[in-house]
């Protein structure tokens, strides 16, 4: 998201609060709306308090992370499909994306759960906090831009170690019409620890198969605000497109152009936003 102190190496994204629709039902069905938001706040409360089962060293530790996202991401009204290649278990992976929502952590995960990549201050929100701990991110600090090469350290060392890591090389949220530009520090991380990288192309629609910006997180967006959004909205669905395995090569760049267009849906390498240049990590 794209508040907060502006930094040199971070520019301002275009997406903002008039890219963000809400998706409720019409006011005739005041009543319904009423009742389907309780049972999802329900839901969605009693799947937090088991959070602490997704730390405990178990076999088959994946598949209950999957469950426990799908189950997450249904509680608060949002339905999953997946399409594309086969998600291959290869031991140490980057996997990246464009970046939406807080929802991505979830949508993610019910198909290639691991360490994510985000901003140092997600362990102090309210709700998420726990969650981020668990799932052991590692953090960036955003406002220290000399710190990114330890970061990029970090995760080519949990690469060599076999761990799966997710990164969203825009480096903030977009409204899901619009995107920012890929930077290729984090894949240099997959280029230090020759692994390959899996780009995942992720989009949210309505439940009539619209676009939805419902799950955006942008501009001025408070947590409490865009999870309201969301709970409160009929349907969302959110459809996961698994492109091929890129290996990585030895240019940045190139393996960075690559997972751009794989991630857009496109034959050549993106070289222009939608909406505007994209701001996320430099190198």
């Amino acid at each position: 998201m794209t508040v907060g102190t502006e930094h040199a190496w971070l520019q301002r994204a275009s997406c903002g609060p008039g890219c963000v629709h809400a998706g409720a039902d019409s006011p005739g069905h005041q009543w319904p709306i009423a009742v389907r938001t309780a049972r999802r706040v329900c839901a969605a409360l009693a799947l937090f308090s088991a959070v602490w089962l997704l730390a405990l060293p178990m076999p088959g530790r994946s598949h209950l992370q999957r469950g426990y996202c799908r189950l997450m991401l249904r509680s608060l009204g949002v339905r999953m499909s997946v399409s594309g290649g086969p998600i291959r278990n290869v031991p140490g992976v980057l996997v990246v994306s464009g970046h939406v929502s807080w929802l991505d952590i979830f949508t993610i995960g019910t198909v290639l759960p691991g360490s994510f990549v985000a901003r140092g201050d997600l362990v102090d929100w309210p709700a998420l906090g726990p969650i981020v701990r668990i799932m052991k991110v590692i953090p960036i600090d955003r406002a220290r831009l000399r710190r990114l090469p330890a970061v990029v350290a970090a995760v080519a060392d949990r690469l060599r170690a076999g761990h799966t890591v997710i990164a969203f090389p825009e480096g903030t949220t977009w409204c899901g019409l619009g995107y920012g530009r890929f930077r290729p520090a984090m894949f240099q991380a997959a280029i230090d620890a020759g692994r390959p990288v899996q780009p995942l192309r992720l989009s949210y629609r309505h439940g009539d198969g619209r676009p939805s910006t419902v799950p955006a997180f942008v501009g001025d967006d408070s947590l409490l605000t865009s999870i309201r959004r969301v709970i409160t909205a009929r349907r969302t669905v959110c459809h996961i497109h698994v492109e091929s395995l890129q290996l990585p090569g030895d240019d940045r760049r190139d393996l960075t152009a690559r997972c751009e267009a794989a991630v857009r849906g496109a034959s050549v390498p993106v070289v222009a936003s939608a909406r505007g240049e994209g701001h996320a990590l430099v190198a």
